[in-house]
């Protein structure tokens, strides 16, 4: 049976395979990284485009404890394009 996901559902499964391109944490999935960047950023500024959007969503879930909502996502959906 296929899985019928919306846009919401497919962001975060996306979130949880996506990996920091660049810096100090290059290769680390976002929702890993460590709090005091994520802070860090969101007072400097996120980048332009779909980076500092994931960022920027990181950042909320790691300031209201859910980084274990996409840790599960990432294990549940193994990644696929979506």
């Amino acid at each position: 049976m296929e899985v019928i996901l919306n846009d919401q559902q497919k962001l975060l499964i996306k979130l949880a395979h996506t990996k920091m391109p660049f810096g100090k944490y290059e290769g680390y999935y976002l929702i890993d990284l460590p709090e005091h960047y994520v802070v860090w950023y969101s007072q400097k500024g996120f980048p332009k485009g779909t980076l500092g959007d994931q960022l920027q969503l990181v950042y909320e879930l790691k300031l209201n404890g859910l980084e274990a909502l996409v840790r599960n996502i990432k294990k549940q959906y193994p990644k696929k394009d979506f």
